[in-house]
């Protein structure tokens, strides 16, 4: 009698390192987009700390028609496979942000999803299939973000007077 053993591994994701401020020295691939661009008066900047995160932080103002702060990632062709999440290792401040992607960034849509966060550092958990196509703060009538690439991701936080500062560790795909 001929004895089979078979071994059963659990099915274990691969997490994707997108941006780990920790081995990044410069930043020469992020921009500040704020609403300057069309007349707004909010501000914001970022930087790397001494312990290695980036800090994305500013005050937007509402004021001359204003009402959003972002930075975006320039990162041609970036393949994102067979991930369903993003993971973002961060630190915020109690304020709500968006995380957003561009396929191509000549689109003029992004798709967005939003996210709490606590003060602490935490680990958001973002289903990619749950990001919505937007412009200029209008849902499109498209699908949900399906996507194998991306050119460009942001950090945005808008429509109300608020000063922010947002750690950002890592970005991880899963």
């Amino acid at each position: 009698m001929k004895c089979i053993l078979y071994f059963i591994f659990p099915l274990m994701m691969i997490n994707t390192t997108l941006i780990d401020f920790n081995s990044e020295t410069e930043l020469e691939d992020w921009t500040i987009v704020n609403d300057t661009v069309m007349g707004g008066v909010s501000s914001s900047s970022i930087e790397l700390t001494k312990d290695g995160h980036a800090n994305f932080k500013g005050k937007v103002s509402l004021e001359k028609n204003g009402g959003f702060a972002s930075v975006r990632y320039n990162c041609p062709d970036t393949k994102l496979g067979d991930a369903t999440k993003a993971l973002l290792r961060i630190k915020g401040d109690g304020n709500e942000y968006q995380l957003r992607f561009k396929e191509t960034a000549s689109d003029g849509h992004s798709y967005i999803i939003a996210f709490p966060t606590s003060g602490e550092w935490e680990t958001v958990e973002l289903e990619l299939a749950e990001m919505v196509p937007s412009f200029k703060g209008s849902q499109l009538n498209m699908d949900n973000f399906d996507h194998t690439f991306i050119d460009e991701l942001s950090f945005f936080i808008g429509n109300d007077e608020v000063s922010f500062n947002l750690l950002i560790d890592k970005i991880e795909l899963e």
